[in-house]
């Protein structure tokens, strides 16, 4: 036979396309021509296979070798298609019988002595076999070091390999004991540790902020001097949330896979990520030639913390603003378009004026128009999406020279958790997605609450989207109270957390 057929996949945003790999050997002088819209590293793949072959003691065909990577017109990219093209080879030239490779598909980078390194998106891989048109998913050979993440589909049949002589024993079957063997997730319970709040000095009502915050997955600015502990606070947030359920846990993980970053000891840990100021805009929120997620889909049902926020260029600053709101990202390129998740929980902190010692006569010489300009580079339609923002007080000596007697992390979170429940109980999210219809369903308020908010808004000239996310505060505040409703109080408080830094 001199026409071998592989299955595989490749990469366009979340989802993998399945793609054909036909090898053909015909007479003339040897060449090796891999087409099918190839990028440079799948093109070497022609240098990685022969090698790999050579050295794993099988014959390079001394015949024309035209590999087709249909359908044509997807972009392929990475070393994936490494080992479907030397197994095509093989099957093509008569080395292995070729009889059982159309039940599987195929992905794999290969070394040049043979062994199979770890590729990028065999979770989306798995999702997308398992999910194939016919209706009978095909087993899935790849390598070792990406069998836990495949298996994260618990219906997929996943069968991992080391080399690409194990691969090839598996099909000759001279020696039943040589098959590959079917490989189950074997993931590490969830338990981690995070920084504690109780060692975080004073600081109640930034401590308080951020409760409300992870209770209602509200995201918040923290506003203060520097040393004043918002880093320390971002920092130990991650303790204060949720744990996450199977299908976020999936969703994550299926993101990272796509950056090679998955790794099973993080299994149900939400994603911490924090890009310093010099990120680009494309570093954010994804990008490339081929598309890749970028930070805000990184941070998928985790947190995206922002330090520093007005020294992020401002153009980078205001590609958050439609995430914020959709919960996902379109990245648009002439050749294709990806869709990514980004829900994500955004915490920024910020100094309040360029020396960061605002407000202090002995200490700050920084002008009013120098204050304004520095805070100017936040805009105010991001700042309008963004649910809270805290001012974060520098500690006095007394303060830090004492014994600690703030709450733990986890006895915060246990009353997070208590919120939480009934949010999902009563309308199966967290309150900063509820919808606008959703809003007046579920956060309505009595007389006196609603003069309250309605004076507020003339007074600080709020928008319409910032009267919705108070009252979603507001929700979240009566759900840590276990009250059924929105009381004046729990309004008030809300009102407290949308202190605008243009109103300072």
């Amino acid at each position: 036979m001199s026409l071998a057929v592989l299955k595989s996949r490749a990469l366009a945003g979340m989802e993998a396309p399945e793609v054909s790999v036909e090898v053909h050997l015909a007479n003339g002088l040897p060449s090796f021509t891999i087409v099918g819209l190839p990028d440079t590293e799948v093109k070497e793949s022609r240098d990685r296979v022969r090698a790999a072959l050579q050295n794993a003691g099988f014959d390079m065909p001394a015949r024309r070798i035209t590999v087709n990577l249909a359908p044509a017109d997807l972009p392929k990219e990475s070393g994936r298609f490494d080992l479907p093209i030397a197994l095509g080879i093989l099957a093509a030239s008569g080395q292995i019988p070729g009889g059982g490779l159309n039940q599987y598909e195929f992905a794999g980078e290969l070394s040049l002595s043979g062994q199979l390194r770890p590729i990028r998106g065999a979770l989306a891989m798995s999702f997308a076999m398992q999910r194939s048109a016919d209706g009978k998913p095909r087993a899935f050979i790849l390598p070792l070091a990406n069998a836990d993440e495949a298996a994260l589909v618990a219906e997929a049949a996943i069968f991992p390999a080391a080399t690409l002589l194990q691969v090839c024993a598996h099909f000759a079957a001279l020696d039943p004991g040589a098959a590959l063997q079917r490989h189950r997730a074997a993931l590490p319970e969830a338990t981690f540790c995070y920084p504690d709040f109780a060692d975080v000095k004073g600081q109640r009502q930034a401590k308080r902020a951020l409760e409300v915050a992870a209770a209602g997955a509200h995201s918040i600015i923290l506003i203060g001097p520097p040393g004043a502990g918002k880093t320390m606070l971002a920092a130990r947030f991650g303790g204060l949330l949720p744990p996450m359920t199977d299908e976020e846990a999936l969703e994550s993980a299926a993101v990272q896979s796509l950056t090679g970053g998955f790794a099973a000891a993080n299994w149900k840990r939400r994603p911490f990520r924090a890009p310093h100021h010099t990120a680009s805009g494309v570093a954010l929120v994804g990008g490339g030639s081929v598309p890749r997620p970028g930070e805000i889909s990184l941070a998928h049902c985790g947190i995206l913390f922002l330090d520093e926020l007005p020294e992020f260029d401002r153009r980078v600053l205001e590609v958050l603003r439609q995430p914020l709101e959709s919960g996902h990202i379109t990245v648009s390129r002439a050749a294709c378009q990806s869709d990514f998740p980004a829900r994500f929980q955004l915490i920024a902190a910020m100094n309040p004026c360029p020396c960061g010692f605002w407000g202090q006569s002995d200490t700050c010489r920084c002008t009013p128009d120098a204050v304004q300009r520095y805070q100017g580079r936040v805009s105010g339609p991001l700042l309008d999406r963004i649910d809270m923002q805290i001012e974060v007080a520098a500690m006095p000596p007394a303060t830090l020279s004492a014994a600690g007697d703030g709450e733990s992390s986890a006895t915060i979170a246990r009353r997070v958790a208590l919120a939480f429940e009934q949010q999902l109980a009563r309308q199966g999210k967290a309150n900063q997605h509820l919808s606008a219809r959703e809003i007046d369903q579920h956060c309505r308020l009595d007389n006196s609450g609603e003069q309250l908010l309605r004076t507020a808004m003339l007074r600080l000239r709020w928008s319409a989207r910032a009267y919705h996310r108070v009252l979603k505060v507001a929700r979240t505040i009566a759900d840590l109270a276990a009250a059924p409703s929105i009381a004046q109080a729990h309004v008030g408080e809300a009102i407290q957390y949308r202190r605008a830094l243009r109103e300072r």
